[in-house]
């Protein structure tokens, strides 16, 4: 006991206390006298035994948990279709060489569900967007979101659309292009409302109210549509499209996409989650596929 208090720097009085509430807890006799000293009962060394593994396992889980560890475990990532394709599916080709141990399962959702399931705990990431006319405002006392990358989106109309529009729209600002377009019908998501928003918003502020009356949440399938006939709607920019769809330009104002990455706040510092969104970052600043280093400021 002696030997034990001077080791833990205390007292021979608190190791025999100790002792005690865990033959208490254990419901069985730790220690027995031998002499002027006590050795440990079967029961002891049984105990013992089960220290020594549940000892090596909180190492272990430290050692995996601490920032500086070698990223291992899955991670659970919900976003929409394009950031997936285009951004995390070349990640997990590269992880499957670089960090064998770590494991992404992947799930495609719309920004509000996506977002839905990181507030429950069912994933530990979500790729997300909004746009500039149409913010979202996740819980900052919950949730914490970081800018990736941004893109440009036109109206996606036919390629005959100066026939539409009664006239070529080069030059014209967001408002008058749509103004053009009043009488089309209009394509909008059929999982997110941020789209409806932008094509309301401007609609307004050309006077008129937009008939919304198809939705998808393809792009591939907008432009079928497109092409149709069915109506027009919106589309990136510096995405190649089929010969029969043309992107217009909008400006003045502009129409942007931003993508984040949002995590629960307090777990940015676990290593797989870490690894994967400066991944993701390093893709926003190098790659162009239909997107751009973000702008914080708008």
């Amino acid at each position: 006991m002696r030997a034990v208090a001077e080791a833990l720097n205390t007292t021979t009085s608190t190791v025999s206390q100790q002792i005690s509430a865990l033959a208490r807890e254990t419901g069985a006799a730790l220690v027995e006298p031998q002499g002027r000293r006590v050795r440990l009962t079967p029961a002891g060394r049984r105990l013992v035994e089960h220290a020594t593994v549940i000892l090596a396992a909180v190492e272990a889980a430290q050692r995996d948990l601490a920032p500086g560890a070698e990223p291992s475990g899955t991670l659970r990532v919900a976003g929409f279709a394009t950031a997936i394709r285009a951004h995390l599916l070349p990640i997990v080709t590269r992880l499957a060489v670089e960090h064998p141990g770590l494991h992404l399962l992947v799930r495609e959702h719309e920004p509000a569900e996506a977002l839905e399931l990181l507030a429950a705990d069912e994933v530990d990431l979500a790729l997300t967007y909004d746009y500039t006319l149409a913010p979202a405002e996740p819980d900052p006392s919950v949730l914490v979101t970081e800018p990736l990358w941004t893109a440009l989106w036109g109206l996606g109309v036919p390629a005959t659309a100066h026939e539409v529009a009664g006239g070529d729209v080069e030059g014209m600002t967001t408002v008058e292009v749509f103004a053009r377009f009043r009488a089309c019908d209009w394509i909008g998501n059929s999982r997110n409302t941020a789209d409806e928003t932008v094509i309301r918003t401007l609609a307004s502020l050309a006077g008129f109210s937009p008939r919304l009356t198809h939705r998808s949440d393809s792009l591939d399938l907008v432009e079928d549509m497109i092409t149709a006939g069915l109506g027009v709607g919106l589309l990136p920019l510096d995405r190649p499209t089929l010969p029969s769809v043309r992107v217009l330009p909008l400006a003045a104002p502009e129409v942007r996409m931003r993508v984040h990455a949002v995590t629960r706040r307090g777990r940015a510092s676990w290593p797989p989650l870490a690894l994967v969104t400066e991944l993701l970052r390093q893709r926003a600043g190098l790659s162009r596929p239909f997107a751009q280093r973000i702008d914080p400021t708008l």
